[in-house]
């Protein structure tokens, strides 16, 4: 069950995306089309089958209802429903998928479903009865059309249906030339619901059939009659059934499927023969007598006999797969020990100065193998952040009408792959900054908008491109700007200022406004003013290994730039010697490396260190003094400054020596050395090096405010 249950989560989530993809987007066309209708059907359709084998009740019924108002409106079409109706339809679709989502979220946390869903189902009824109320007097024709056409994939009455359930162990009598028939794995359970499922599948496919027994979705006791004679898929043609099987062979749970063709219809044709007294496979043996089991129903000159050979078709299943994350953890995990070990092996301190050369080639080809394994591994976890950007259209759709603000979103570089975990880590951080964009980065009105010389229509975009190892996302919008000396005033007010308020430059004031508690919002509102805020993004952000900056331009508009590792699992580093101990400084974080004299090295007020590049002063960070590791290189002439910066940080760390840049495997640092703090003295993991060593991994953030804290 756990299986099915994580199948049924992310189908029913993927679907539930689409969704809100398809109603933005015809709601920015302010009308649905066709497709649009067919689509919302079907995804219903699938949820509430879905649902119904889980036992799901509250989905389903949603669901269910949805389905029901949909297949209305693609019984009437679109020009059944005005203007308003469109309108208020969109608004309820985006009630009932919000309802359906918070659902979902529920089984995930393993809580309770809602008992109570009489609101959202009185609704979509309430909408029903209105747009149908409108049509007059044609309400009736349109609701037996629909009655009609619900009951073109049943039998044509209910003695033939008793007839099929009582009287018959093999095809059931129909007017209909071809059967598919299909066996579950035994034990499977919920025969009737794996029926049902097929059944949706079908419709999916927009294919005309019918289904016997034809009572799965309501009646649990059918099971029992798809046990004993298996259950049947009615089809007019071999084009049907070739589209059928299709489908079929993708289904979970079904052992076999076999097509036979339909011996009533052979016996009114002399020119076939149809002797009774034979059956046509095992399956149908125990009713040898009936007319329904005859050779003619495998006759050799049927378009369906190549699909007709045994009862024992395996289906074939899909090749996209759907992994756990933990698998894919485990997987690099394992890669990066193969790589670990590769280099251990070909950097042996035994081969020194051996001349082995068909090991040499053999470690090369190693290598080279070893290195797309990684790549591939990697690209496993990648995934587009398409799906977190458009889930921004969804918050920015909803604010609009709140705060009724005309704003539209546009998105650069959906395509862009991330990491999956880091992908699930910046949705939240994203969701926070487009809010506050929307909220009061925007201007009040369009006239003020026409004022400033702006489009009336403010504008969000939303982008995302690779540098290297990094991508880099930006949330902008072309609003009112934020005030430097308001924000400044507030800072001082709250008493964070570590400086004299004239000190501050412009970055360093935007940079106040992720501190903690800060917000410059005067009144607290359904989206901001609470004072959590952008230091909790700053976090998020950082947990990940990612840099948060914002610039602003009063007047002209704000933009929030993110910088995120591609992966945190494997990285570029600079390794790097201070004593007998080897440090590893991520690639991305260095700036320069250079020698310099001892008079080029000054002192602050504080007596700190500090040195001029580019025609700015920056602060010098002895590493060998703040980890207390002993070594004869301390004469600043002798060692090595690495220029380096993190976020709104920029240093120079001293260390003895570079021994060279290498891509590492990040190791996390076991738990119990979270009791010394180790997480804030500027390390943030280890990596096993080639010849066996460990190098610990500087975190250049917080080696910063380590420093700086010791003293």
């Amino acid at each position: 069950m756990d299986n099915m249950l994580e199948m049924y989560l992310y189908e029913t989530n993927t679907l539930l995306e689409q969704l809100d993809e398809l109603l933005i987007e015809a709601e920015k066309n302010k009308d649905f089309t066709t497709n649009d209708v067919n689509e919302i059907f079907r995804s219903m359709h699938t949820i509430k089958g879905s649902s119904a084998m889980m036992e799901f009740s509250t989905l389903m019924e949603i669901a269910h209802h949805i389905e029901d108002l949909f297949f209305y409106i693609r019984e009437n079409g679109l020009d059944s429903m005005d203007e308003s109706h469109k309108n208020e339809l969109f608004n309820l679709m985006f009630q009932s998928t919000d309802a359906l989502r918070s659902e979902v979220e529920k089984i995930e946390n393993d809580e309770p479903l809602s008992t109570n869903i009489d609101s959202i189902i009185t609704n979509i009824n309430s909408f029903l009865e209105k747009i149908s109320a409108s049509e007059g007097s044609s309400s009736e024709s349109n609701s037996a059309k629909e009655e009609k056409t619900a009951d073109s994939t049943q039998p044509a009455d209910e003695q033939k249906i008793a007839v099929i359930n009582q009287e018959l162990a093999g095809v059931p009598k129909s007017d209909l030339p071809y059967f598919i028939r299909i066996n579950f794995e035994q034990g499977s359970g919920m025969e009737h619901l794996r029926a049902f499922m097929i059944v949706t599948a079908l419709k999916d496919s927009d294919l005309q059939f019918e289904f016997y027994p034809n009572d799965v979705e309501t009646n649990s006791e059918s099971s029992e009659v798809i046990v004993e004679n298996g259950f049947y898929i009615g089809l007019s043609s071999n084009k049907d059934v070739e589209s059928a099987l299709h489908v079929i062979k993708e289904q979970n749970s079904v052992e076999t499927y076999e097509v036979i063709e339909n011996a009533s219809l052979k016996q009114d044709k002399p020119e076939t023969p149809a002797p009774a007294q034979n059956s046509t496979s095992s399956e149908s043996s125990s009713d040898s007598g009936s007319a329904s089991a005859s050779p003619a129903q495998k006759s050799s000159s049927a378009p369906a006999a190549a699909h007709n050979n045994t009862g024992n078709n395996t289906p074939v299943k899909q090749s996209l797969i759907s992994v756990n994350l933990s698998k894919l953890d485990s997987l690099v995990a394992i890669v990066g020990e193969i790589v670990i070990t590769e280099s251990m092996v070909t950097s042996s301190p035994d081969l020194q100065n051996l001349k082995l050369d068909n090991f040499m080639k053999s470690a090369r080809q190693l290598r080279k193998l070893t290195d797309d394994l990684q790549d591939i591994a990697m690209s496993l976890r990648m995934v587009p952040v398409a799906g977190t950007f458009q889930k921004m259209n969804r918050i920015v759709r909803d604010m609009k009408k709140k705060l009724n603000k005309d704003v539209r979103l546009t998105i650069i570089g959906e395509n862009t792959e991330v990491d999956k975990t880091i992908v699930d880590s910046i949705g939240d951080p994203i969701m926070h900054i487009v809010r506050n964009s929307m909220d009061h980065g925007i201007e009040e009105t369009a006239e003020q908008r026409i004022a400033a010389g702006k489009d009336p229509q403010g504008e969000i975009i939303l982008s995302a491109t690779h540098t290297g190892s990094e991508v880099i996302i930006s949330i902008s919008d072309d609003g009112q700007g934020m005030d430097p000396d308001k924000i400044l005033a507030k800072a001082e007010r709250n008493g964070i200022l570590t400086k004299p308020a004239y000190e501050y430059s412009q970055k360093e004031i935007l940079a106040l406004l992720m501190l903690p508690g800060f917000s410059t919002n005067e009144e607290v509102t359904e989206f901001s003013g609470r004072g959590v805020g952008m230091d909790v993004v700053k976090k998020n952000v950082e947990s990940v290994g990612g840099t948060i900056t914002i610039t602003s331009e009063l007047g002209k508009g704000s933009c929030t730039t993110l910088k995120i590792p591609l992966t945190m699992a494997i990285a570029d580093g600079m390794e790097v010697s201070v004593g007998n101990s080897m440090f590893t400084i991520p690639i991305a974080n260095i700036r320069q490396s250079f020698k310099t004299k001892q008079e080029d090295v000054i002192l602050d007020a504080s007596g700190n260190e500090i040195i001029k590049c580019l025609d700015d002063f920056y602060p010098i960070i002895r590493v060998h003094e703040l980890y207390n590791i002993e070594t004869d290189v301390t004469n600043i002439e002798d060692g090595i400054l690495i220029w380096v910066e993190a976020a709104d940080k920029s240093y120079c760390l001293f260390v003895d020596d570079l021994l060279g840049e290498q891509q590492v495997v990040v190791k996390p640092l076991p738990p119990f050395l979270s009791n010394f703090n180790i997480k804030t003295s500027g390390i943030s993991g280890c990596t096993i090096l080639g010849d066996g060593n460990i190098s610990l991994i500087l975190d250049i953030r917080t080696l910063y405010a380590a420093f700086y804290n010791q003293y």
